[in-house]
């Protein structure tokens, strides 16, 4: 038995490394692991940790099985569907989350950018926003990205701003890249594949590095991918496809407000315990957003999980 990482998920079929080697090997999934893991959609996410049997030859005909996946440190999950009660592992063991959004082409859903943060504050994983496309905004939009940037800066957030055309935030894209292993994710159309060969010239997120005859069946168009990231220091990227919705997994309506930073901070100041910092009289979170300490579009964020986290597209 060898111990390897997922760099790679294309269905059924993987692609394993031992990190910190780059040398990438094939790898099938056993049916016991994956009957184990029943409630997700992906038993074997990229970035776990799986223990698997490596025979003498490792090709498309001969690939390692994997047969455990280790204990994880974290990961980032959603409800795969409107309807279904499976969840979908999108990524696993990360030091980072970097949540790529634009304000137009596609137009920002705030809603959804805050059900990610606050499945990352759940997990423990670091969250940085990249608002990207800020070359596209020109003089016409200055004030929506700077109301933007103050809600999220205000809720603890750091908020990059970058364009893979100008350069700008690239710098400072590649400073947190290096030596993590950071998620790359957003809505579709957001820019990530751009980004990507920004920050990394040498990356190319569309080349494919699993045979056509692995590609066949369920899922295949949604690769998630590893990089291994030209940087000094090293570093690895996650590159997921493009998200239409995220619902919440997991979570009691009593403590969404613990994950949302700027109300954990003032929670305790409110007059009755618990209290759900919607009616009640006396409730400091109510009366941080009346004074501007919390934003109002955050804090209606909070209240459509509170009302139906069905309704999560």
């Amino acid at each position: 038995m060898a111990e390897a990482t997922v760099v790679k998920n294309a269905g059924s079929h993987f692609l394993l490394s031992r990190l910190p080697e780059w040398e990438l090997f094939p790898a099938v999934l056993r049916g016991r692991v994956r009957l184990e893991h029943g409630s997700s959609t992906n038993p074997v996410a990229v970035g776990d940790r799986v223990r698997c049997s490596v025979g003498e030859l490792l090709d498309e005909t001969h690939p390692a099985v994997i047969t455990e996946v280790l204990p994880r440190r974290n990961y980032l999950i959603r409800r795969s569907t409107n309807l279904s009660r499976q969840s979908h592992v999108i990524a696993a063991n990360l030091d980072q989350v970097l949540v790529t959004v634009s304000l137009y082409f596609p137009e920002i859903k705030l809603p959804f950018l805050d059900r990610i943060l606050v499945t990352c504050e759940v997990y423990g994983i670091p969250a940085v926003i990249l608002l990207n496309k800020v070359d596209m905004y020109g003089s016409e939009a200055p004030e929506q990205v700077e109301e933007f940037v103050r809600i999220y800066s205000q809720a603890g957030y750091e908020v990059v701003r970058t364009s893979a055309i100008a350069g700008e935030g690239i710098a400072r894209v590649r400073e947190l890249c290096r030596g993590r292993l950071s998620l790359l994710t957003g809505e579709s159309g957001v820019g990530k594949s751009s980004l990507i060969k920004a920050v990394d010239p040498c990356l190319n997120p569309k080349t494919g590095l699993i045979s056509e005859a692995h590609l066949q069946g369920r899922h295949t168009t949604s690769l998630y991918e590893m990089y291994r990231m030209n940087l000094d220091g090293g570093g690895y990227l996650i590159d997921a496809p493009g998200l239409r919705g995220f619902g919440l997994v997991d979570m009691e309506k009593e403590e969404i407000y613990r994950y949302f930073p700027e109300m954990l901070r003032v929670a305790d100041q409110c007059r009755f315990v618990p209290c759900t910092h919607t009616h009640e009289p006396g409730c400091a979170v109510k009366a941080a957003v009346d004074e501007g300490l919390i934003s109002p579009e955050r804090y209606n964020s909070y209240l459509g999980m509170l009302e139906d986290d069905r309704k999560f597209r």
